[in-house]
């Protein structure tokens, strides 16, 4: 019975997302009338759709002419996802369920943009979270579905996820084409140019970006393997900011610089606007080198630099052994900037024409509380993904990845003493590398339509061996219009 509701409620939310495209093709058809559009040429973007470039009609519910100063499309992105029972010595609030459960999560965008010249645009995008994820999303520093919201108070409702003002400031007379998307229309791009974001977006639109491993949508859905787990990045609890991101781009090698606006608290709502107070500054360096022939490669390697009222490990087991706290309580400290500080890699390559592989390394001093993203000191990750074209399925794609996340000495006695981060904490800690591997399969069926099983499988969840492992299967349903 609890399948079949499960089931029930999916195909609720599937017709759901259907009516919202019914109103995006109202209000899209009588322009496609009236303009006549080159024929689009297929191609891959980045985010938020690395996956079918939302220019090709065969992979979209609706055309989007490339010839239009403007853009509207939408998406719906559903999951389903359980577990059974699993083995756990004890449990403690921030714990992850070893009690069977399943969760449906909900995901809905509205991407707008409008080009006023060639060189500048402005973008504006709403979105709607609905329904939740396993154990409210505690108890895992890789948690399963990147699409849940962490604080699940804040409700079912619409909320503004970008704001962006782009330009374009060109250094070169040679052009080159861009690939035209719902987060960047500007396709006559000059081949070195400086670009500049004003406004409200996430971190990860620019920095740590993978094509294999970056999207929720039509990759895989694990935190720490569409992301850098150790990258801290400035966000509030939904994972957007505001502030300035700044690009230099060349043929082969790219620059970029951000300054934005840090959270109150740890997995806050609430920014500080006061730049004296709190704010992060985010540097990387991208290169694409010729590895193979013919083939691509990008190498990405970032750092950070994050101002806030962050508390120290160190300070709180002190705090507790001096009986000045009944455990040990990270944010149990006068409001006092900090600073805390990481570096990443990130690295792709094409094998063949179908075949591509990639991986992440992370760190961060581990020092300061886990504040922005998720409680992760250190990471490990590779994978890889491959079309379906071997099996004649050219839009279908599978993908494998396995991470390693781990926290600091400081970090593992906080825990061990009965402390809790914003996402783990037990109670105890027998400590352990939380080590996850992730598959998927994303199946085109029709225009728009994708869907697919996902299975993940968690050891020493929260980084304690006294509990897991477990494995989490689940299916996903992709809607683009």
């Amino acid at each position: 019975m609890k399948l079949k509701n499960t089931i029930v409620r999916a195909f609720l939310k599937a017709g759901l997302s259907l009516m919202c495209g019914s109103v995006l093709f109202m209000v899209m058809w009588v322009p496609k009338a009236l303009a006549q559009a080159s024929a689009p040429q297929p191609t891959e973007s980045s985010k938020p759709s690395e996956a079918p470039t939302p220019q090709d009609p065969s992979l979209t519910m609706f055309e989007h002419p490339a010839r239009w100063p403007f853009w509207i499309s939408g998406q719906a992105n559903i999951i389903y996802q359980t577990h059974g029972d699993f083995p756990a010595k004890y449990s403690g609030p921030n714990s992850f369920s070893n009690r069977y459960e399943w969760a449906i999560s909900s995901l809905e965008t509205l991407y707008t943009a409008w080009a006023p010249t060639k060189r500048t645009e402005l973008l504006f995008n709403l979105e709607e979270t609905t329904g939740g994820g396993l154990s409210d999303a505690l108890g895992l520093a890789g948690f399963t579905d990147l699409d849940v919201v962490r604080n699940p108070e804040l409700g079912p409702k619409p909320y503004v996820a970008r704001v962006e003002f782009h330009h374009i400031f060109p250094l070169s007379s040679q052009t080159t084409e861009g690939e035209r998307g719902p987060l960047d229309i500007l396709t006559d791009l000059p081949v070195r140019r400086v670009e500049v974001h004003v406004g409200k977006f996430s971190m990860v639109d620019f920095f740590d970006q993978n094509d294999i491993g970056s999207d929720s949508h039509y990759q895989f859905m694990n935190w720490t393997i569409d992301n850098n787990g150790a990258y801290d990045y400035a966000a509030d609890t939904r994972g957007y900011t505001y502030g300035v991101e700044a690009e230099y781009q060349d043929r082969h090698w790219a620059f970029r610089f951000a300054e934005t606006l840090m959270p109150k608290v740890a997995n806050g709502i609430d920014l500080v606007w006061n730049l004296r107070k709190a704010r992060a500054e985010n540097f990387e360096l991208e290169l694409r080198p010729t590895l193979l022939k013919n083939r691509n490669t990008r190498v990405r390697v970032l750092s950070y630099v994050n101002h806030a009222n962050m508390g120290l490990y160190r300070d709180a087991i002190n705090n507790f052994l001096a009986g000045k706290t009944p455990v040990p309580e990270i944010t149990a400290h006068p409001s006092n900037t900090t600073i805390k500080y990481g570096f990443g890699a990130n690295v792709q390559q094409d094998i063949t024409a179908s075949l591509r592989a990639f991986g992440r390394f992370g760190w961060n001093e581990g020092q300061h509380e886990s504040f922005a993203y998720t409680e992760v000191d250190q990471t490990v990750e590779v994978g890889g993904d491959l079309r379906g074209n071997a099996w004649n399925r050219k839009n279908d794609k599978a993908g494998v990845a396995f991470v390693s996340n781990a926290i600091s000495k400081v970090h593992q006695e906080y825990l061990a003493l009965g402390g809790r981060g914003f996402l783990v904490g037990d109670g105890a800690l027998n400590y352990g590398r939380e080590q996850i591997v992730e598959a998927y399969y994303n199946a085109h069926f029709w225009k728009g339509i994708f869907a697919g099983p996902n299975v993940q499988h968690i050891s020493n969840p929260g980084y304690n061996r006294d509990r897991g492992p477990v494995t989490v299967p689940g299916i996903r349903v992709h809607l683009e219009f």
